[in-house]
């Protein structure tokens, strides 16, 4: 350890946003400190080995970084050096490695100090600590700011308040930081810095201040930072104790509803699905794996409904509806959601889809509902439009055309959380009859208005 030769880890050409202006390429992870506060919680080893849903906290940090674009990430560390570097050496090679810092124990600016040799040629650099936890949509402000900046909370809650090491704004820019401020401003442990924090710690330190805050302050006071306020609705937590633990889980808990969900989902599914995901992710299950068990719980409901077998279908039925949300959830639990893994999950939700209503068709021709080729004729239907309904929302997206009212479309139930539910209900009627006419009813629905929607407004546009 302590190396200070550059890594040979550089990408060819910088990344760039959509407007050609460069996005930092690295970025520095302090994972020094000795944690005292949370010893007990990380189990008297160190907190960035900790696990927070089933990932350790400092490759849960170092994966959302190289999740936004980062190149290479350096994690400084110091207390329980041995199996803090084997951890993180391990996350992504040749992209991220670990490096020691001697002085870690006069504060975090020391700590920050021993990445100068790795950084001294960026332009600017992404800064966090490996205890700050940042909700999806938290971070992406920061690597647009074109200049040195701070990540700001401007209406902590007053417990944050109190732990936080609060800003002095001058405008919109950000010119102290301190723990004795009473400005009414914190900030949330993301920096975007240039190399001339470095000297600016070296200033701080003569004057007997290693801590980060006191780097950033001297550099503020010649060069203020970009206040760049926290995205409304997201969220982020220093995680210092126990209780800031649970809060976080519960932080996590409710980002897993996502913006798309229809009222069942919403409602019905996500309360129950995301404290499966919360309990099961810890064993690092494989998002792939729960989706094939989820299409299992469809092909068994479908079955149970060829039979007739009412009850138990019904609740089969929902669980896999339940269970389909389980594989996204615990995949951005673990930080490993992948184009692949929601091709494969799309697929077998579309077959099981085709098997239940089979299994209705099956139900109601055994039951005398219907005759045979009417039988076909509404599975077929019920299949088909079902197909259609996904297929168009995904190619109007794909297209880049204007999105129709999801939100209002999703309360004719016309969305997978929607037809499963209805399935569930008209099996615990006994009415498999009753269930492929109103799929037919809703996706036939959601489809046409959809497709109404967005072609006038193309047609508006031209």
């Amino acid at each position: 350890m302590g190396e200070t030769a550059l890594p040979s880890i550089r990408p060819e050409s910088p990344r760039r946003d959509a407007e050609g202006h460069q996005r930092p390429r690295s970025a520095v992870v302090l994972a020094a400190g000795l944690s005292t506060r949370m010893a007990g919680a990380a189990g008297h080893g160190s907190k960035a080995l900790m696990r927070f849903g089933g990932v350790p906290l400092v490759e849960r940090v170092v994966r959302r970084l190289l999740a936004l674009g980062v190149e290479n990430v350096f994690v400084v560390v110091g207390a329980h050096v041995r199996p803090v570097t084997a951890f993180v050496d391990a996350i992504a090679p040749g992209r991220v490695r670990a490096i020691q810092a001697d002085d870690w124990k006069l504060g975090n600016g020391a700590s920050l100090a021993a990445a100068e040799p790795y950084l001294a040629d960026e332009q600017l650099f992404l800064c966090v600590t490996t205890d700050h936890l940042f909700g999806e949509g938290s971070l992406e402000p920061l690597l647009t700011a074109r200049r040195p900046a701070v990540l700001v909370d401007r209406a902590p809650s007053p417990e944050v308040w109190a732990e936080g090491t609060r800003v002095r704004l001058l405008g919109d820019d950000a010119v102290a930081f301190s723990k004795e401020l009473t400005n009414p401003t914190v900030d949330c442990g993301a920096f975007l810095l240039s190399p001339a924090v470095f000297e600016a710690q070296r200033a701080s330190a003569r004057e007997g201040d290693h801590s980060l805050a006191g780097a950033v302050s001297r550099l503020a006071a010649s060069w203020p930072l970009a206040a760049v306020p926290l995205p409304a609705g997201a969220w982020w937590i220093d995680l210092d104790t126990p209780a800031d633990v649970r809060a976080a889980r519960r932080a996590y808990r409710r980002s897993l509803v996502k913006a798309s969900d229809g009222p069942v989902a919403r409602y019905l599914n996500r309360p129950v699905s995301t404290r499966i995901s919360m309990a099961i992710v810890r064993f690092r299950p494989h998002p792939d794996l729960l989706s094939v068990i989820a299409f299992l719980f469809g092909l068994a409901g479908a079955g149970l409904l060829w039979n007739g077998s009412g009850l138990v279908a019904a609740v089969v039925v929902q669980l896999a509806s339940i269970l389909d949300g389980v594989d996204g959830e615990v995949a951005r639990l673990q930080n490993r959601a992948r184009a692949q893994g929601a091709l494969l999950d799309g697929v077998l939700d579309r077959v099981a889809d085709a098997a239940i209503a089979a299994g209705l068709a099956g139900w109601a021709l055994s039951a005398g509902h219907v005759s045979g080729s009417g039988a076909i004729v509404l599975a077929v239907a019920a299949t088909a439009l079902s197909l259609l309904s996904m297929a168009t929302k995904d190619r109007i997206s794909s297209l880049g055309l204007a999105a129709a009212p999801e939100g209002g479309l999703n309360l004719l139930l016309g969305g997978r959380d929607g037809r499963l539910l209805l399935v569930a209900l008209a099996a615990l009627a006994g009415q498999p009859l009753w269930a492929l006419a109103v799929i037919v009813v809703t996706c036939g629905l959601s489809l046409v208005l959809r497709l109404v929607f967005v072609l006038r407004r193309a047609s508006r546009s031209e």
